[in-house]
């Protein structure tokens, strides 16, 4: 059975999302750990936006839904420090055909932020990458995940939900542009290397931003500023080039704050101590500067705002600022989401239902090789008895398989499966019955 514990920025707050992002050890394997032999497999997505464990779960569903869950909130508090009770009302809990609807959704980005954002695809396929890693994936996990990097290139190919859609980088950029009449004239410092950095840059080139520097808290800056086309700013000089510059953006994975007031004061002392020494004046504090900080944890110490003529503008602050229409898939995207949804089940709902079919098989077959040997004793010349009885199992096995495949379907295995116990004795052994049904939110 699948399930999923999920606290994303439409159920958390981002102080709790950000505080679940970095954990001091992976997730995955302490789920296994606390799940013991009920878990199977378990895979963590973890982004800027959400919190999800993925469990397999050999348990029936009654067991298994308050096993996974429990598992999962041991293992959360156990790497990030978060005990459950802080996490009462911030989650949901998904279950059976529910959660590769969820899954499938969010790796085409209809969950994110910014709806049809791109970035999410990469960090799923990741988190399936780490699992193996870690070697906490299972056979239904992986079933899982690839059907969802398949239903998230369906999307992509073809809807508009991608071209509809905007990064989290370009949506801050296009806020920021409300109070910048010319790109071309702002001095920009990036701080950040990573891939989102390059996006950044990217970004900020699309908007005619020509004076960008980077500075990097681990020490990158110079080989990204290389290939860029950018400066690069030492440690030294950060604090003068933040109080210098008209934009900060920030996108680092630090633990750490990497801006904050004092960096602020510390960089205009110091470019007061240097501006009169070299032109006679004093400097001009007066203009409006703008932070934006796209990292989580966050990058940006919340006291910049209270930085005379400073503004923040924060991961929470740009998805309340998204436009209506970016928060709503398209109703192509949604579609083919729930069409490969029904597929990943119906699959799945077959393979769960093979062993109650081969058992029944099994048993007719029993009875008719007894009959047949029978008949054989009696004399069956040509064998045409023989062949008629077999004929005769054949059709009456074809109703029985069929309806197994369409129970099984509908989330009914169980029936069929008390069925065969009822009628013929038949104890199905080692059958996972895909009688999952949906589980409330248990946040």
């Amino acid at each position: 059975m699948l399930l999923c514990v999920s606290a994303s920025h439409k159920t958390a707050s981002f102080e709790l999302l950000e505080r679940l992002s970095v954990p001091s050890s992976p997730v995955a394997p302490l789920i296994t750990e606390h799940g013991g032999e009920c878990v199977q497999g378990a895979v963590v997505v973890a982004t800027c936006n959400r919190f999800e464990a993925y469990v397999d779960m050999d348990e029936p569903v009654t067991a298994g839904v308050a096993l996974g869950v429990e598992a999962t909130l041991a293992a959360i508090e156990s790497a990030t420090g978060v005990p459950a009770r802080e996490l009462e009302g911030s989650y949901t809990v998904l279950g059976g055909s529910e959660v590769a609807e969820h899954l499938f959704a969010v790796a085409s980005g209809l969950e994110s932020v910014v709806v049809g954002e791109g970035e999410i695809a990469g960090q799923v396929r990741r988190a399936l990458t780490e699992s193996r890693e870690q070697g906490t994936t299972s056979a239904e996990l992986e079933r899982l995940f690839q059907r969802a990097s398949e239903a998230q290139r369906g999307v992509k190919n073809s809807t508009a939900i991608g071209r509809a859609g905007r990064s989290l980088v370009r949506l801050g950029l296009e806020l920021a542009s409300s109070r910048i009449a010319d790109w071309s004239t702002q001095r920009v410092l990036l701080v950040g290397t990573g891939a989102y950095a390059a996006a950044t840059v990217a970004a900020l080139r699309d908007q005619g931003a020509e004076n960008i520097s980077v500075h990097s808290p681990s020490g990158r800056a110079a080989k990204f500023a290389a290939k860029h086309g950018l400066h690069a700013v030492s440690a030294e000089t950060f604090p003068m080039a933040v109080a210098h510059a008209d934009l900060v953006i920030t996108c680092t994975t630090s633990e750490h704050h990497v801006v904050s007031a004092a960096t602020f004061a510390a960089g205009r002392t110091a470019v007061e101590a240097a501006a009169p020494a070299a032109t006679g004046c004093p400097v001009d504090h007066s203009g409006r500067r703008l932070v934006i900080d796209l990292g989580l944890p966050r990058n940006v110490d919340p006291d910049v705002a209270t930085v005379p003529g400073v503004d923040l503008l924060d991961l929470e602050t740009i998805r309340l600022h998204a436009p209506l229409e970016e928060l709503q898939a398209t109703d192509a995207a949604r579609d083919l989401v729930r069409d490969a949804a029904r597929r990943f089940v119906s699959v799945g709902a077959r393979k769960n239902i093979t062993p109650a079919v081969v058992a029944l098989r099994a048993h007719v077959f029993g009875v008719l090789d007894a009959e047949v040997a029978r008949v054989r004793a009696r004399g069956d010349e040509g064998g045409q008895t023989e062949q008629a009885l077999r004929h005769l199992v054949g059709v009456l096995l074809h109703t029985p398989t069929t309806r197994a495949h369409e129970l099984a379907e509908t989330g009914r295995a169980d029936e069929y499966i008390d069925a065969l116990s009822a009628l013929f004795g038949i104890e199905v052994a080692d059958s996972a019955t895909s009688a999952e049904r949906p589980v409330a939110d248990a946040g």
